[in-house]
């Protein structure tokens, strides 16, 4: 019976290279791992809440809102800007690029109007 390959076995590798490249190896798999685990989770985050929007700008634009779970979806009339409501007040636009919103109160409703026009 021969043991050739036994004694290759027995051998002692001192070279202090192959340890650092075993080293190197371990430290690759765990930052794969850790690369894999992390963009599983982002991309589990990114489908908690999604926004689409159906043929913009058109007539029968439809926005589709996911939150937790819950989709809800909103329908356009066809029309922009149509509904009711009320003037809340004016904003106006300083120098500097600052937008002030003055809210307009009962009585000084048509004041704040007239100054809104002359302010532009």
């Amino acid at each position: 019976m021969s043991f050739k390959h036994i004694h290759v076995m027995a051998e002692d590798d001192d070279d202090p290279m192959l340890s650092a490249v075993n080293l190197v190896d371990v430290f690759l798999v765990l930052v794969v791992a850790l690369l894999t685990a992390v963009a599983a989770q982002t991309q589990t985050n990114a489908q908690d809440n999604v926004t689409i929007i159906r043929n913009p700008g058109k007539p029968d634009m439809e926005v589709i809102v996911r939150e937790n779970g819950k989709e809800i979806k909103f329908k356009g009339a066809g029309s922009a800007g149509a509904g009711e409501g009320q003037r809340a007040g004016v904003a106006y636009r300083l120098k500097d690029g600052n937008i002030v919103y003055v809210p307009e109160t009962g009585a000084s409703a048509p004041q704040a109007a007239a100054m809104g026009q002359g302010a532009r």
